[in-house]
């Protein structure tokens, strides 16, 4: 038996809001060096510690797109993996389909407007047309103090030789980056608003997959999402710096918060579901599901494929949603600017 409620889900996209939100509460955790930064340095914020702590602190911030984007493109991987979106890029905005049949998707230089990524995540084609996200993010903040969450490294670009010197002369090849160090927490909710079941196992495969977040596209920046719930609700519920200042507050009082020690990843999962009921209670939202401890196991379980055909078959369930919404609704809206039809011969 399905652990999420999909009845509780609309059957397909609607044009305009429903009131149907679905978050993903988590923890994302770095477990390597990581840059969130805006003109060459990390973005920070001052703000209260805690909601009972009443001191301020410097909180490491990550930015709306910062987490979002990593997750999108996860989408868009697997969509051209398994054979939903076109790998080619758009060399001709009227032609929207390959050679294969597939839809050409290119990200911010021609959107197709109708596959998952599109619908869920939005798009903003000029005058051709744009759909909003229905991905709501927030700003998420470090659970401790700056000065405890970064660090600063040296940089260098050595020759062959391993050296930095070449004929007596030393490189000026050297340059210093503040780093978010490993371990640093950051407590975070995604929303869904209004998508069918099959898009929302879409968003939250991503969210499960998406291992690098930041501005280095190597190794570095690997970033885990631990969950803590899956809320179904008739509206939003607390904000990242809300749920940030209350778990602040429980460790504090627990002892669990000892900078300039790493925190306690595990006993930090347990205050966070601990933390959930209250802070839900507070927002004055009906609450239809809330998944979570082995309840939320067993989605997690449910939402992995294990092997290439279940992958193939949550994007699949995912394609037909986007592709019924874009039909109905963009689709006739703009006949004469998107040439073949998406999914047409």
């Amino acid at each position: 038996m399905a652990i999420l409620n999909n009845t509780w889900f609309p059957a397909e996209v609607p044009p305009k809001p429903n009131g149907h939100y679905a978050h993903i509460v988590m923890l994302r955790v770095t477990e390597s060096y990581a840059l969130f930064q805006t003109d060459g340095e990390l973005n920070t914020a001052r703000v209260r510690s805690g909601l009972t702590q009443a001191e301020p602190m410097t909180r490491i911030e990550i930015f709306k797109r910062k987490q979002t984007t990593p997750e999108r493109l996860t989408g868009r991987e697997l969509l051209r993996r398994y054979g939903f979106l076109s790998d080619q890029p758009s060399t001709d905005r009227r032609v929207t389909m390959d050679a294969q049949n597939k839809p050409i998707c290119d990200y911010n230089e021609a959107f197709c407007m109708g596959c998952p990524d599109c619908i869920c995540y939005g798009f903003a084609i000029g005058d051709s047309g744009s759909e909003k996200s229905k991905i709501i993010a927030d700003t998420a903040f470090s659970l401790t103090d700056y000065a405890y969450s970064h660090e600063s490294r040296t940089l260098n670009a050595p020759y062959e030789d391993g050296t930095m010197s070449r004929h007596g002369v030393v490189t000026s090849r050297i340059n210093e980056q503040d780093h978010v160090r490993p371990g640093v927490i950051f407590p975070a909710i995604i929303t869904a608003h209004d998508l069918s079941s099959n898009l929302f196992r879409y968003v939250l495969n991503n969210v499960i997959r998406t291992r690098h977040y930041g501005a280095q596209t190597t190794r570095t920046g690997t970033m885990r999402n631990h969950l803590i719930a899956v809320i179904l609700s008739d509206g939003e519920i607390f904000s990242n710096l809300k749920f940030t200042q209350r778990l602040y507050d429980m460790l504090t009082d627990q002892g669990i918060l000892i900078p300039p020690d790493p925190v306690d990843l595990s006993r930090t999962v347990t205050a966070a579901r601990e933390v959930l009921p209250e802070l839900l209670r507070e927002d004055g939202v009906r609450i239809d599901q809330l998944v979570t401890g082995s309840e939320l196991d067993a989605l997690l379980a449910e939402i992995r494929p294990d092997n290439g055909e279940q992958a193939r078959e949550l994007l699949a369930g995912a394609f037909q949603d986007s592709q019924a919404y874009y039909k109905r609704w963009i689709e006739k809206a703009r006949p004469a600017t998107r040439g073949r039809a998406m999914g047409s011969a």
